[in-house]
């Protein structure tokens, strides 16, 4: 039996990657592909419960960036090893709600922390398994906020930060994606809902060709 292939969803607030992720339902059912969706922080019962302390923490104490990179890490070890990796080895295809790349946009380019740091963390935790694919969606930072204002719901703990922490987060995405095109797809998400569907049916589609 074939191993099952890692697609991971990235993006900034506001970029889109629910919708996306609904698309990529919709394709999959047409493609008649057993794939399972999934996210980060989350995506087991112990991760979901990192998730909420990581993103509706119940103290008033304020979580020093150092915490929360260490959370996102546990999480995603749970995530991985829990979720992801037993999927793939039974020939099941994942789609990830971000994923690593996210540890090296929000906790390297927005917290400001050492990438040094991440990159320890990552060989610990992710090793070798990185996604197969993935697809970024890219927006300007005012428009993802405009959008995400829209939205009805209490924001969560990174929600609420402001908009140069965002810029930063940007910034560090679109680094990643120059650093490995090969797998990491951008996707112009600040088009119309068709022409980044239309981005997103090619990538997809592309991929399967080269790995069938």
């Amino acid at each position: 039996m074939k191993n099952g292939k890692f697609i991971t969803i990235e993006g900034s607030e506001g970029a889109g990657k629910s919708t996306a992720i609904h698309y990529l339902q919709t394709l999959f059912t047409e493609l008649k592909r057993e794939v399972i969706f999934t996210r980060e922080p989350g995506g087991t019962q112990i991760a979901e419960e990192i998730r909420k302390v990581l993103l509706f923490p119940k103290s008033e104490e304020k979580m020093c960036a150092d915490t929360e990179l260490l959370l996102m890490f546990a999480g995603r070890a749970q995530h991985l090893n829990h979720c992801i990796l037993p999927a793939l080895a039974a020939g099941t295809w994942v789609v990830s709600d971000r994923y690593i790349d996210a540890s090296y946009a929000y906790q390297g380019g927005g917290r400001e922390l050492s990438m040094q740091s991440i990159q320890t963390l990552d060989k610990l935790v992710v090793g070798a398994h990185y996604p197969d694919l993935t697809l970024l969606l890219d927006v300007p930072v005012d428009m993802g906020l405009t959008r995400t204002e829209k939205r009805t719901g209490t924001k969560d703990r990174i929600e609420q930060e402001k908009q140069d922490f965002f810029e930063r987060v940007r910034k560090a995405y679109l680094t990643r994606a120059k650093e490995v095109p090969q797998r990491i797809k951008v996707i112009n998400a600040a088009l119309s809902l068709t022409e980044v569907q239309a981005q997103i049916r090619e990538c997809l589609l592309s991929f399967i060709k080269d790995v069938a």
